[in-house]
């Protein structure tokens, strides 16, 4: 069996960023004309320990999934995303659109995500548990 590392586990793709397929099966996808177009979408979560990402549209799976009335819980079908492997996915290049990496560098005293370009990527959305983090630190 495959050794768990212990410890943080650090991964440049975070939640709310824009990806592109560089891969897989949504890597050749074809749009309407006939070409191929690989998807582009949405992080919607991250799994550093198993290296895996989910991406909002892509990789959708049908799930049976079996109701439960005392939690109010229909049964049916349900379309939903599987993980995908984060060597599958790559940035997108805020200058040129095109699938970039990243790298981190220190501007202002501040450290930042840095496409190829040498443009800023955005930092994705706040999430709840950082803000939460924040204002307990503000209390302090």
């Amino acid at each position: 069996m495959k050794t768990q590392k212990k410890g943080t586990v650090r991964s440049r793709i975070k939640r709310g960023d824009q990806v592109v397929f560089i891969a897989g099966r949504e890597f050749s996808r074809f749009d309407s004309n006939g070409k191929r177009a690989p998807y582009r979408g949405k992080v919607l979560a991250v799994d550093p320990h198993k290296g895996r990402v989910k991406v909002e549209g892509a990789m959708i799976m049908k799930k049976h999934r079996k109701p439960v009335p005392q939690m109010n819980i229909e049964g049916g079908i349900v379309e939903q995303e599987a993980w995908v492997d984060i060597s599958n996915v790559a940035h997108i290049d805020p200058e040129s659109g095109k699938p970039t990496r990243i790298k981190y560098e220190e501007r202002d005293g501040k450290k930042v995500r840095v496409a190829k370009s040498g443009k800023i990527l955005p930092e994705p959305e706040r999430t709840r548990r950082a803000e939460k983090a924040e204002t307990e630190n503000e209390e302090e």
